[in-house]
């Protein structure tokens, strides 16, 4: 059976495993590193896309769409 642990590596490259790790003698582990924390992304693409979408949010049809969803019950 697989198991994912959260570990963190110090300033001086250590890994840093969670303190009710037991491992047995012989343990096998794979360890993947991360770029950065998920916290951390940025979406590029979302990044790269804005322009493209807010020229068409900025259209008037669009308000036009939109209108019933703004108006106030």
């Amino acid at each position: 059976m697989f198991q994912t642990y959260k570990a963190t590596v110090d300033n001086q490259g250590n890994l840093k495993l969670p303190d009710n790790l037991v491992l047995p003698s012989g343990s096998k582990v794979l360890i993947t590193i991360l770029e950065e924390s998920p916290g951390q992304q940025i979406n590029d693409e979302a990044l790269l896309s804005e322009p493209s979408l807010v020229a068409d949010w900025n259209k008037p049809d669009e308000d036009e769409a939109w209108e019933c969803l703004q108006k106030e019950q």
